[in-house]
């Protein structure tokens, strides 16, 4: 399983695009040419919020997501980072 630090600053990969769809939203990464299903709108709410909050755990409170979820939504962060559609802010 792959998880982030909650407490860092993360952003959208400048080369990926976010089309959102009524089960959540497609992201597609220009550069590497994946392609990312997102099957929950409120992480489409997290990741698009992403670079105007301090820290990732800023963003998934905005989203309204409970502390009891926050290590799902560290998870699927994660996974986001391993497929390089989001990535660390440069402190």
């Amino acid at each position: 399983m792959v998880s982030l630090d909650l407490d860092a600053g993360w952003r959208l990969h400048p080369q990926v695009s976010v089309r959102p769809e009524p089960f959540g939203a497609l992201l597609y990464h220009f550069g590497t040419r994946k392609l990312s299903f997102l099957k929950d709108r409120t992480l489409l709410a997290v990741v698009t919020s992403l670079d105007e909050a301090a820290t990732a755990r800023e963003a998934c409170t905005a989203a309204g997501v409970p502390d009891a979820d926050l290590p799902r939504y560290a998870q699927a962060l994660g996974t986001l980072v391993a497929s390089s559609m989001v990535v660390e802010r440069q402190r």
